[in-house]
């Protein structure tokens, strides 16, 4: 599986980022993997090589370059709930800064990017990202209605409570929670907000789990769940991009 690590350029400065995509040339479908609050390491690698070796580029950026290079912050190998209070004690200055119009600067580059390497086909994208990646993944799809063909966010916000975002959705959205993250009422009142959004969704709970569940360096992680986010997750970019 090709990788390598690129430089996007972005209106304040280079994002550096993670890319995995099919070997034996070609173009193929592009797909933009935002990653969670801890940001890119090795199980986020290893996720965007599995999904490339389902025939996408996948690029993942560091969404705090503008503190420096990934790693922003050392991480622990697993990052267990011991460490967990110190890593965000860290972590939670750079997301704060990391402010809606900041995030939809940086969309803009990403897309431009992803879309111009020779190895991307033309046509539409899709945006996947876990945690706060979810919520910047929904951000980005909103604000490219005509380039984004599919979305998809897991254990994280989904920004349903910024105004207009839900009804600029045009692509299909599929929104994977943790148990602990979404009760049954607040499905009910999210989903009720994607229907009247017209928004084609599908936005289930992962039974059992906890925030964090697809993290293998995580004490959330559940196999199961990281299985079933393959399975939602590989037939909506099937259906939704070219060649997929």
């Amino acid at each position: 599986m090709p990788t390598k690590t690129l430089q996007i350029p972005t209106a304040d400065g280079q994002a550096d980022a993670f890319a995995a995509f099919p070997d034996g040339g070609g173009r193929h479908p592009g797909v933009l993997m935002y990653a969670d609050g801890f940001g890119i390491r090795c199980v986020l690698r290893e996720m965007a090589r599995e999904l490339a070796g389902h025939g996408y580029y996948v690029v993942v950026p560091n969404l705090f370059y503008r503190h420096g290079p990934a790693p922003v912050i050392e991480l622990p190998e697993h990052i267990g709930e011991e460490v967990r209070p110190a890593v965000f004690a860290q972590l939670m200055p750079l997301i704060e800064a990391h402010t809606p119009e900041r995030v939809l600067s940086d969309a803009d580059a990403y897309l431009r990017f992803l879309t111009s390497q020779p190895e991307v086909g033309a046509g539409p994208v899709a945006v996947t990202g876990y945690c706060i990646g979810g919520l910047l993944a929904m951000r980005t799809a909103a604000a490219h209605p005509g380039q984004v063909a599919a979305v998809a966010g897991f254990h994280g916000p989904v920004g349903a409570d910024e105004p207009g975002l839900l009804s600029k959705l045009t692509a299909q959205v599929y929104l994977g929670h943790a148990e602990t993250d979404m009760t049954p009422e607040a499905l009910g009142e999210l989903n009720q907000a994607l229907d009247a959004a017209g928004v084609g969704y599908t936005s289930e709970i992962y039974p059992g789990t906890v925030h964090g569940f697809t993290m293998s360096d995580t004490d959330a992680f559940n196999p199961a769940a990281l299985q079933r986010h393959w399975d939602r997750l590989l037939p909506l970019l099937g259906r939704t991009l070219a060649n997929g």
